[in-house]
């Protein structure tokens, strides 16, 4: 429904006659004005870009100088300008207009009506508010901007002149099928921040449960250490201190994971420094040199490697170098879209006849199998060539590269 106020009719003899304008280039150009903005505003998620683009076309639309996107503000029942073209430096964000009946822009958001004023200065209905006033407009026409959904409409869509003329129908179509678009995007935006409100929040929990995890392993590892000296058994206390390594490696993944950037994902390279850093303290005086690429590796993944890590360099640790300290070495590259993990040393070497598939009473051992099953990924031993233990992994476990 339109609501055209023509109050002051017969002074229009007195104002300058309307600019003559050729009817069909300017509907065109409102088509094809109305089709940009459906593009732009499909392929933007900048809210503010969307609204200030909305203003711009439709003054252009219009062939107006002055254009704006007012938002409805219900704890102050005022109308906020939000965007616009034309207006002051500080008219954006700090003028706003009463949302009641008194005005063009309040006649619209409250009726839902689309309101044509070409007469300001003579209107009888309605107030002109000062911003108007103190730019000259003579004419100004509104529409509302609805959203989806339940619960108020976004607000109005104004596009004002100081020059004479006449907005009509069909300028006031043009504007609605704006004001629509303009909605739909408006919707959009806010289901997006919505969403996105919604991914923050989980990603928070799920950091939060890390940190908590890390914690509570972090005090577990603490109470087996306790036992531990405590036991009149080495081969308790042995057991025990490798028990907590195993626990402290699972809390040191959950640790990096509460502390990253991307959510259930760490950074290898940083992983395997501060994690080598750490088993560098177990080590009884051997050199324990790491490296690993830059890259990002799952939680699920990340676990067993670091158990598989910690099984390898202990077993280094205890029988590499029976003479004395010697170097170990771990290394993680990508290779053809496969981790590649090598731990190894230039010790004694591995007894004759050694195979890794062999049932074998040793936990770690078992450990070490079980983490390699677990990965989908193959494990070669090679010993005494020339010397020590090598041991390669083969892992196709490294995410896909993000697009």
């Amino acid at each position: 429904m339109l609501v055209s106020f023509e109050a002051g009719r017969e002074l229009s003899q007195s104002t300058a006659a309307p600019l003559v304008r050729d009817e069909l280039p300017y509907r065109l150009r409102q088509q094809s004005l109305l089709g940009e903005f459906g593009r732009n505003a499909m392929q933007t998620r900048d809210f503010r870009q969307i609204l200030q683009r909305a203003t711009e076309l439709c003054a252009q639309g219009l062939q107006a100088r002055f254009a704006k996107v007012l938002e409805f503000l219900p704890e102050e029942d005022r109308l906020m300008v939000r965007a616009g073209v034309g207006w002051g430096p500080d008219t954006i964000d700090v003028v706003s207009l009463s949302a009641d009946l008194g005005s063009p822009a309040g006649y619209a958001y409250q009726t839902g009506e689309m309101v044509i004023s070409n007469h300001l200065d003579a209107e009888t209905r309605f107030r002109t508010p000062p911003l108007l006033k103190d730019n000259g407009i003579r004419r100004a026409i509104n529409v509302l901007i609805e959203r989806g959904g339940e619960g108020k409409a976004f607000g109005v869509l104004e596009v004002d002149s100081p020059d004479p003329g006449r907005f009509d129908e069909a300028d006031a179509d043009f504007l609605t099928g704006f004001a629509g678009l303009l909605g739909i995007a408006i919707e959009r935006q806010q289901a997006d921040a919505k969403l996105q409100e919604a991914l923050d929040h989980q990603a928070l929990l799920t950091r939060e449960m890390s940190h908590r995890v890390k914690n509570s392993l972090t005090s577990v590892v603490g109470l087996l250490r306790v036992q531990a000296r405590s036991s009149q058994s080495e081969d308790v206390q042995n057991a025990l201190k490798d028990a907590s390594s195993r626990v402290a490696t699972i809390a040191q993944v959950h640790d990096h994971l509460w502390r990253g950037s991307r959510i259930g994902f760490i950074d290898l390279a940083d992983f395997m420094n501060e994690f080598c850093k750490k088993l560098q303290g177990t080590t009884g005086g051997h050199a324990l040199h790491c490296h690993a690429d830059a890259m990002l590796l799952s939680a699920d993944h990340a676990i067993p490697l670091g158990l598989l890590i910690n099984e390898l360099v202990t077993n280094a640790v205890k029988y590499a170098y029976p003479a004395g300290p010697g170097a170990i070495e771990v290394s993680a590259r990508e290779i053809k879209g496969h981790l590649h993990v090598a731990v190894s040393d230039q010790g004694v070497g591995l007894p004759d006849g050694f195979d890794i598939d062999q049932p074998r009473a040793s936990l770690g051992f078992k450990v070490i199998a079980g983490m390699v099953r677990q990965l989908q990924g193959h494990l070669t031993v090679i010993s005494n060539e020339p010397r020590g233990a090598h041991f390669l992994l083969d892992l196709p476990i490294l995410p896909e590269p993000q697009e």
